[in-house]
């Protein structure tokens, strides 16, 4: 029996690499599925820091973030203390908490973002441009 009501969303691969890429000099997001995918429930993006790279600095917003290590080791400012998570970390950020990453190490670091609801992607063209002006500097060194 066909179902009645099909889903106005496709399902898709998205291939290694591919995806809308967002070059902050030493950073780069990569996101893999956003507003138009995901009926703005959330979006998903991968975000790569080269060795000894800071992040945007301590900010908030009232999206969630989850994120998961995929590569290397993360560093992560949240409730007033800096903390490491190391490849395969899962990272719960709720909307309006204060928070930062940064690669403090000599690898690169990777991670996956998720962020709930979606369209915190609308804001990347002015990151990017922010970045552009504001390039990351290093990071903290790890004591």
């Amino acid at each position: 029996m066909e179902p009645t009501n099909k889903p106005q969303r496709t399902a898709a691969i998205v291939a290694p690499g591919q995806g809308r890429v967002y070059p902050m000099g030493k950073m780069r997001a990569v996101f893999k599925a956003d507003l138009g995918e995901t009926g703005a429930r959330y979006s998903i993006s991968e975000w790569w820091l080269e060795p000894n790279t800071s992040g945007p600095g301590a900010h908030s917003h009232p999206e969630d973030h989850v994120y998961y290590v995929i590569e290397g080791e993360l560093n992560v400012f949240f409730d007033g203390a800096w903390s490491q998570a190391e490849r395969g970390s899962y990272i719960l950020i709720p909307g309006g908490t204060t928070h930062d990453f940064q690669n403090r190490g000599a690898a690169r670091v990777g991670f996956m973002s998720i962020n709930v609801p979606g369209g915190f992607e609308r804001e990347m063209p002015g990151i990017v441009e922010w970045f552009a002006e504001n390039p990351p500097g290093e990071a903290i060194p790890k004591s």
